[in-house]
């Protein structure tokens, strides 16, 4: 299962690392903020070289996060994670629509080309 979310940065937590039975590991987790009606804060992990893209953030950036949700039982208690396998920083520029200065310009007469017959592909 493949899930996506945008929200900005909140907090950058400290990366883990340790030895394991197939050897050194690292983890990173931040948390982000949604901007619905609701906002909800959300905690990610990253693992291994996504554990390096975490590092990159500032608080206060911008993204669109695609994860996978993953539970595990442990004793009897079940753990959820949310593991983050794409982090994309959102810009301005991403998806705004043109403002009224940066609007297309109108078409005139002289920017239609004239109407011939020679224009006939057969």
């Amino acid at each position: 299962m493949s899930l996506e979310i945008e929200g900005k940065v909140v907090n950058v937590l400290q990366e883990q690392t340790g030895e394991g039975r197939n050897g050194k590991w690292v983890k990173q987790d931040f948390v982000i903020e949604t901007s619905d009606q609701y906002p909800k804060k959300v905690c990610f992990t990253t693992w291994g070289d996504k554990a390096a893209d975490v590092k990159k953030l500032n608080v206060g950036d911008s993204l669109l996060v695609s994860f996978n949700v993953e539970s595990r039982e442990y004793n009897q208690k079940w753990y959820t994670d949310l593991k983050a396998w794409k982090i994309v920083k959102n810009t301005q520029g991403n998806k705004s629509q043109p403002t009224q200065n940066e609007s297309i310009p109108p078409l005139s007469e002289n920017d239609i080309p004239p109407e011939t017959d020679e224009d006939l592909p057969f």
